[in-house]
């Protein structure tokens, strides 16, 4: 295969030793992408078993998201001092005790407990996900690389929700956390193995940087959650307020750290500026549209939640099937092209998606969810191989965390943004066009950056020949 094909000055491991690398990580990913998916669909099941109300079951999830997307940033970070591999390791293992720990939980604060385990596991992988892709590939196969990370994303989307409803009809809850362990003990071992080691960096720990991150990130989703939930505006804009206050104390420790948690230097390349610019809208337009279409197909079109499950399955299938092309593309062609014609099929496909009412078919709706699919699968791996690739290697820690966390904030404000119109009163196609505006504004930034991509293609050339 292409991508474990070893060529003379190749940076990056050996082909067999990168297909064992890349197995690892593939399945470390797809442990925490599917347990996000697989618990949301059990929900309803877990809070009857347990005994307690929705609003309190919803916890299940919140508290893995709120605890994952804190530590983002801070492992990122964390990982020049410990090293990637050491990290990763650790995110594994503790992932893996979380999942034993939720599968044997029989209270709701016990479980709630192992959730956040588990999310501070699944934050220590994610963060350094992408940064570890590109120490394992030469730089002449990033884009594909990333493609094949989009692959695995979101074949883990796609499948959580199937998986979940076929384990469920079957066995019990804690099954889907017991189903971690054999899957995840095979990439434990596989990691250990043949993960790179590189050596540590030399300095210190910005703690305060860390502190102010986790407060940044934990209240800003505690901020978006209770605005989705409609909670009373003394809460949401408390938290709102909060992370604004350490938003400001963060950029300030960071201007003058020895040596910052996430080096604001990075933000003077406009080609990585405006492409994190892209992929946070791009993910508010996705993440509002899943939460958006979930209650149009269940409230207005009386679709069960494992039909709304099928019915989404089309947009990670379409990212699945035109991923990975758009990956390899991106190592050949201009990337800001690829992802700005992406977004085009994106914006497509939200306004077909705004003008369905309960008289369309599931043909109907499932033709627009792919054409999304095709668009956002046409846009993430060329957009990430201009995130990784703007900056030199030595800074593919701090992209990858900024990554991660621009994801993460983007779908949490996409869903806080749902929840926002349907207090206001708002319809559901109101919603989605706003998601349609999101993208068109993101469509804005990745156009912004051609010609810059453009230049740096040209040289990459350049170098590459005169080798």
């Amino acid at each position: 295969m292409r991508l474990f094909q070893t060529r003379p000055g190749d940076d990056g491991l050996p082909g067999r030793e990168r297909a064992l690398a890349v197995l690892a990580l593939t399945t470390g990913t797809l442990l925490a992408v599917m347990d996000t998916t697989m618990v949301n669909l059990a929900l309803p099941t877990m809070a009857a078993d347990l005994d307690v109300p929705a609003s309190r079951a919803v916890w299940i999830t919140n508290i893995f998201q709120v605890v994952c997307a804190a530590f983002l940033l801070v492992f990122a970070g964390l990982s020049e001092l410990v090293t990637r591999r050491r990290l990763y390791l650790f995110g594994l293992g503790t992932f893996l005790v979380g999942s034993l720990g939720a599968a044997l939980s029989r209270h709701i604060d016990v479980l709630l407990l192992f959730r956040a385990l588990q999310g501070l596991g699944a934050a220590a992988t994610l963060s350094i996900g992408p940064s570890l892709y590109r120490m394992i590939f030469p730089s002449r196969l990033l884009g594909s690389a990333l493609g094949l990370s989009a692959l695995v994303v979101a074949g883990g989307y796609a499948a959580g929700p199937t998986l979940s409803g076929l384990l469920l009809s079957v066995v019990d809850w804690p099954w889907l956390f017991a189903f971690n362990l054999p899957l995840g003990v095979c990439s434990w071992w596989l990691a250990r193995r043949a993960l790179p080691r590189e050596t540590p960096r030399q300095g210190s720990f910005d703690t305060p940087g860390a502190l102010l991150s986790m407060l940044m990130l934990a209240s800003f989703f505690l901020a978006m959650d209770a605005v989705g939930h409609t909670a009373p505006l003394w809460q949401s804009g408390g938290w709102l307020l909060l992370a604004t206050v350490a938003c400001w104390g963060f950029v300030w420790r960071q201007r003058r750290a020895r040596y910052p948690l996430l080096p604001l230097v990075v933000f003077r390349e406009m080609r990585f500026t405006l492409a994190v610019s892209a992929s946070g809208l791009a993910f508010i337009g996705q993440g509002l549209t899943f939460v958006a279409l979930s209650f149009f197909y269940q409230e207005q079109m009386g679709f069960s939640a494992l039909e709304t499950a099928w019915l989404f399955t089309p947009w990670p299938l379409g990212i699945m099937l035109v991923g990975p092309l758009a990956g390899r593309l991106a190592d050949k062609i201009n990337p800001s092209l690829l992802s700005s014609t992406g977004l085009v099929f994106l914006i497509v496909g939200l306004v077909a998606l705004a003008l369905v009412d309960e008289q369309t078919s599931a043909l109907g709706s499932l033709w627009r969810t792919a054409l999304c699919g095709i668009g956002f699968g046409l846009f993430q791996p060329p957009n990430n191989r201009e995130m990784m690739g703007s900056l030199p290697p030595e800074r593919s820690a701090n992209v990858s965390g900024v990554m991660s966390t621009t994801r993460t904030v983007g779908q949490s404000l996409g869903v806080a943004l749902v929840g926002a119109a349907l207090a206001l009163g708002l319809s559901i196609q109101m919603t989605l066009w706003f998601g349609a505006l999101t993208s068109a504004l993101a469509l804005v930034a990745s156009l912004s950056r051609v010609s810059l991509a453009q230049r740096a293609l040209l040289q990459r050339r350049a170098s590459s020949g005169s080798r």
